[in-house]
């Protein structure tokens, strides 16, 4: 395996972790680096970097990124986005990773990709419901602003500093997982004596 693919799985993994904070920004994100030449697509995603997908792309960003600023519509937004996540980190993870048999580009795809934004974006639209629920959607703008800025860092470390995406995405994770643990109903201990 070459530096070139493993730096291509580092930002296949770092914009699949963006997707889960906006499924279109790190896509619009992709588009303007290919378009300009910074990265190179393989052969069957160079579409991606074309003028229209650019401006579509564009387009569907700022309506995701101002739609999650109204409140409840960032809750029906998100029932959209879980499963568009996950199709979106597997495509950015294909159309980024160089060098590899097809068969394992997919499996890295799906599991790195597919899984790494469908976690981040199932979290996050966990936290947006409590939030929803606690103060009536008052915060939520907050969460989605939050979101939006952690969805930009790393979709710009993802393309210019591969390497230091994959750190921030293993801490992203991190912090998720443990959000997750602290959140998830536990079992009660039932009395051992009880029939």
């Amino acid at each position: 395996m070459t530096s070139d693919t493993i730096i291509s799985i580092f930002l296949g993994v770092g914009l699949a972790a963006s997707v889960g904070f906006r499924v279109f920004l790190p896509l619009f994100a992709l588009s303007l680096a290919a378009y300009f030449n910074v990265w190179d697509l393989n052969e069957n995603w160079q579409w991606i970097g074309s003028l229209a997908a650019v401006i579509t792309l564009g387009v569907a960003m700022l309506v995701e990124i101002f739609g999650y600023f109204i409140p409840w519509v960032d809750n029906l937004l998100d029932s959209i986005a879980v499963p568009l996540a996950a199709i979106a980190g597997t495509a950015v993870m294909v159309s980024t990773v160089a060098d590899l048999d097809p068969m394992v580009t997919w499996a890295l795809a799906i599991i790195a990709g597919g899984g790494t934004a469908t976690a981040i974006k199932g979290a996050g639209a966990t936290g947006r419901l409590a939030s929803t629920a606690s103060t009536g959607g008052l915060a939520n703008p907050i969460v989605s602003a939050v979101e939006t800025g952690t969805a930009m860092v790393v979709t710009t470390a993802s393309i210019f500093a591969p390497i230091l995406a994959a750190v921030l995405v293993i801490i992203i994770l991190a912090i998720v997982f443990s959000i997750y643990r602290k959140l998830r109903p536990r079992k009660k201990l039932s009395n051992q004596n009880e029939p």
